[in-house]
């Protein structure tokens, strides 16, 4: 059986770019039967060596797993534990090692990806593909009409345009109101900026859907397997600019 470089190993099993994975080995983050590595040209043997991520089983490419899972609040999404902050991942008792597809702050609850496949995730998370987001967001107060006008156009801030995609009215509570926001580009806190540049802070901001995958009735903490369905729409879903040329326009 031939050997392979460990970077391109990681890499070829969905766990970054070629060059991420090179950073994550000279972190050392990597082990290789237990034995820390810190070179990206180590050879290893691919279905015989124990690789490991962040203590996490690294496993062939042919084996990629797909995961939907309803973070709690209070909750981290990324993979570097924080002291005194429980990690989203944690719920997961699946010893292969998963990374989240995007993020979900600390305070927002609702539907976070997992997966070892980094071609799938960047499908869903790159600005091209405009994947849908779809959020339950309760705002500080009642945002006028000429404000959700605003939103949608777009609202310059850290000289960066964020724009949301829709926003629907769903219903007022008391001086709060609750809205539909769905997003088609995810920026860092991006629903949370655009309520504090117009004056309506966020209170509570759920994520009920990514594509086609849905919260449906999974409770917090709980996660499932995607379907085939499900996931052969993000694996098949080609740029508005590809599928353009595809279609001869």
């Amino acid at each position: 059986m031939p050997s392979e470089r460990l970077s391109k190993f990681l890499s070829s099993s969905g766990i970054a770019s070629r060059r991420k994975c090179d950073t994550i080995i000279k972190s050392g983050r990597v082990k290789v039967n237990n034995s820390t590595i810190l070179e990206p040209f180590y050879k290893v043997l691919p279905c015989i060596d124990n690789v490991t991520v962040d203590n996490y089983k690294v496993i062939p490419y042919t084996q990629f797993i797909y995961l939907a899972l309803n973070k709690p609040i209070n909750y981290i999404s990324d993979l570097v534990k924080e002291k005194d902050r429980h990690d989203a991942r944690s719920l997961i008792p699946v010893k292969t090692y998963l990374f989240p597809v995007g993020r979900l702050d600390y305070n927002s609850e609702g539907l976070i990806l997992f997966t070892n496949d980094g071609n799938f995730a960047q499908k869903i998370t790159h600005p091209k593909y405009g994947v849908d987001k779809e959020y339950l967001v309760k705002f500080k107060g009642i945002i006028e009409d000429h404000l959700l006008n605003k939103v949608q156009k777009g609202v310059s801030i850290e000289g960066s345009l964020h724009k949301i995609k829709k926003i629907s009215f769903i219903k007022t509570s008391q001086t709060n109101s609750w809205y539909n926001v769905i997003l088609d580009v995810g920026k860092n806190r991006m629903i949370r900026k655009i309520g504090y540049s117009i004056h309506h802070p966020v209170l509570k901001l759920k994520r009920i859907r990514i594509g086609p995958v849905t919260l449906g009735g999974l409770k917090p903490g709980e996660y499932r397997s995607l379907s085939k369905k499900e996931r052969d729409y993000f694996i098949n879903l080609s740029a508005p600019e590809t599928q353009a040329k595809i279609n001869g326009i």
